[in-house]
């Protein structure tokens, strides 16, 4: 089930901000990165994100999460995290299609993630996201951007 997640539940917060952390460390350990910010934010800058949060429960279990936000009809994703004990379950590719159908008014999505993160990319790729560019934020570490543009009958 997905649903929309309420961070200002405490309970809520503390189980994003875990599956969070879970999440962060396999992909900092495939990227060889340790840097990633939400990986090392606060709990209190987690609730202060202004993000929207999508929850995926497998049961009563957080399994994975998507949050995005929206400016000037464009969507912008800002975290897909899903529990390492479900990894390739498929939750991503439903979290990021409940966000897409739910937006469908939207003509631009972006999102990005760290460019030796196979996985992420692939999901991305086979969703009709562009690569864009890479940034390198560090010495070495580089992000990869995508762009999806959705085009919407006249």
């Amino acid at each position: 089930m997905i649903k929309e997640l309420d961070l200002n539940q405490t309970s809520v917060l503390k189980e994003v901000f875990d599956l969070q952390k879970e999440s962060y460390l396999v992909e900092a350990q495939i990227i060889n990165f340790y840097e990633i910010p939400p990986f090392k934010e606060t709990i209190n800058e987690l609730k202060d994100s202004g993000e929207t949060f999508l929850g995926y429960y497998k049961g009563e279990c957080l399994a994975g999460a998507i949050s995005y936000t929206l400016h000037n009809q464009e969507l912008t994703i800002c975290r897909m995290v899903v529990h390492p004990d479900h990894f390739r379950k498929g939750i991503a590719q439903k979290l990021l299609t409940k966000v897409e159908e739910h937006h469908q008014d939207i003509s631009i999505l972006h999102v990005s993630t760290g460019r030796d993160n196979p996985p992420a990319k692939n999901l991305y790729l086979k969703n009709g996201y562009q690569w864009i560019s890479d940034q390198e934020v560090v010495p070495n570490f580089y992000i990869s951007h995508y762009r999806k543009e959705k085009h919407h009958p006249e």
